[in-house]
């Protein structure tokens, strides 16, 4: 499965910084289906790779993770997927 479809970059793109934002827009969501992590990004950056947003795994927890470390995680013979059936419309405080 392709985490990153040029579908979500645009929408990224459209979206930009919400840094300044009290309550982001999540635009892409990644789980993983042997375990209890789940990603919500709310920004990405092309350039390095890398996506800020809400991290649920042991606490949930903002910030920092990276295209490459989602696409190298292999659990018990499964990898990261992308939430096909998330909407856009969500925002954090949704979480």
């Amino acid at each position: 499965m392709k985490l990153l479809t040029q579908e979500i970059l645009n929408k990224f793109k459209k979206v930009g910084s919400q840094e300044n934002i009290k309550d982001p827009q999540i635009i892409v969501k990644f789980f993983h289906p042997a375990s209890n992590y789940t990603w919500f990004a709310t920004e990405y950056d092309q350039e390095n790779q890398m996506f800020f947003g809400m991290v649920h795994g042991h606490d949930k927890e903002l910030g920092y993770f990276s295209l490459k470390e989602l696409a190298n995680v292999f659990v018990r013979g499964l990898k990261v997927e992308r939430d096909m059936y998330f909407g856009f419309n969500k925002k954090l405080s949704d979480l």
